[in-house]
């Protein structure tokens, strides 16, 4: 292999490399700070953190929220179920009721207007 074939695999590899460490850069989230040697990259590195936690919150927060939500409707949706539950179980539970005869004329009923008057027994 001669000198330049050998330099120009290896000069690739090392612009992957810097590629690969310039496009780290641009990933969100949280800096060391303590590096940066002048006051407004250290404010700005600190403020860029500030940013990405509060992004990061509210998206939990947002997540938590929609979670709970759908909690709060299952439990609604249970406390319904179990409302009818309970009720078929009450009438489940109570003691049947008898059917009263239909056909059966009570005695304390007036005659009808077409009868006879009832007999008196004689003894």
């Amino acid at each position: 292999m001669t000198m330049t074939a050998r330099t120009i695999p290896m000069a690739m590899l090392m612009a992957l490399g810097w590629s690969s460490v310039a496009a780290a850069q641009d990933v969100p989230g949280i800096e060391i700070c303590t590096v940066e040697k002048t006051m407004e990259r250290r404010t700005s590195c600190l403020q860029s953190n500030v940013d990405f936690l509060q992004k990061s919150l509210d998206k939990v927060r947002l997540d938590q929220q929609q979670k709970l939500d759908a909690a709060n409707r299952q439990i609604e949706a249970l406390k319904t179920a179990l409302a009818a539950m309970q009720k078929t179980v009450a009438q489940l539970q109570a003691p049947p009721k008898k059917p009263e005869p239909a056909a059966a004329p009570a005695k304390d009923t007036a005659p009808a207007k077409d009868s006879a008057p009832p007999k008196a027994d004689a003894k």
